[in-house]
């Protein structure tokens, strides 16, 4: 994906809609309830934090890929639950508030983490003295201007007026979900002409990562005794990440602007909404599943 109006414009602007968006369906409560449902919040931040990344680096020792490629493939491990993950938690029937709770929280954690791990990421991939270190301070405050204020403000907006904030919520919700989507076809759009290549070579190991996280964030969480609307928040909370934080740190000139290493998030981005619709039809209907 090249560095263009469309990355460095829109991209960011998007973005923190889309966050401003989820800031209007969180209250002070949603950070409470890690005290309130311990066991749960744990299952679902290890799933998304450790869990994840994990795979991912395991993957990579398994299906081999080109340097950058790679690194792209951590720096998506590395990102927050994405906002869509509410979203489909409501139509999946899952704990919405938990599947909240995570996001909220996840999205705070990687502020701090995200610069360090992909740091790491490339010196293990890449090699130390061949690639440009991503600006740690700097990487900090892009992502908190585009993710951490506009949710403070969304919240702020929320305790100020809450029922207009809780009308406008769910078509927020959706309209995020649009613009994702919009944000992805539209960097897909501008390399077409890569696409077949793109997924040729990165296709596999995203879907199998994606498709392992889903189902191993359902199964740790029934091997944690959750019950199934909290087994399908956490799977779908693991399995949903933030692309466009993503690809924004990826292309964005004054970070990583490596075009390379944003494509790994927005082929995941592409079969995440395949595999999420997937997801939400089994855990709405608790196919397969048992009713605790």
């Amino acid at each position: 994906m090249q560095a263009n109006i469309l990355t460095e414009i829109f991209l960011p602007v998007a973005l923190g809609i889309i966050m401003l968006g989820m800031g209007l369906a969180l209250t002070p409560a949603d950070f409470k309830r890690v005290a309130l449902f311990p066991r749960a919040t744990f299952v679902g931040l290890f799933c998304q934090l450790i869990l994840l990344p994990v795979v991912a680096f395991g993957m990579l020792q398994v299906l081999s890929l080109p340097p950058e490629l790679a690194v792209g493939v951590m720096l998506l491990s590395f990102c927050p639950g994405g906002a869509t993950s509410n979203l489909l938690s409501n139509l999946a029937r899952a704990d919405v508030a938990l599947s909240i709770t995570l996001t909220a929280i996840s999205s705070m954690v990687t502020v701090f983490t995200i610069p360090y791990l992909v740091n790491l990421s490339m010196e293990y991939f890449i090699g130390e003295g061949k690639y440009v270190e991503l600006p740690v301070l700097k990487t900090m405050l892009q992502i908190i201007v585009i993710t951490i204020i506009p949710v403070s403000i969304g919240m702020l907006i929320r305790w100020k007026f809450p029922n207009g904030a809780q009308r406008s919520e769910r078509p927020v919700k959706i309209a995020s979900a649009v613009f994702i989507t919009l944000v992805i076809l539209g960097a897909i759009f501008k390399e077409k002409d890569n696409l077949a290549g793109y997924f040729v070579q990165v296709g596999v190991i995203t879907l199998l990562i994606n498709v392992v996280i889903l189902a191993g964030g359902y199964l740790l969480g029934k091997l944690f005794r959750l019950s199934h609307p909290q087994r399908a928040a956490v799977s779908i909370e693991s399995g949903i990440q933030n692309g466009t934080l993503a690809i924004a740190i990826a292309t964005s000139s004054l970070l990583l602007n490596n075009s390379q290493m944003s494509i790994p998030a927005a082929v995941y981005s592409l079969i995440m909404f395949v595999t999420g619709g997937v997801a939400v039809y089994l855990y709405s209907r608790n196919v397969m599943f048992d009713k605790t």
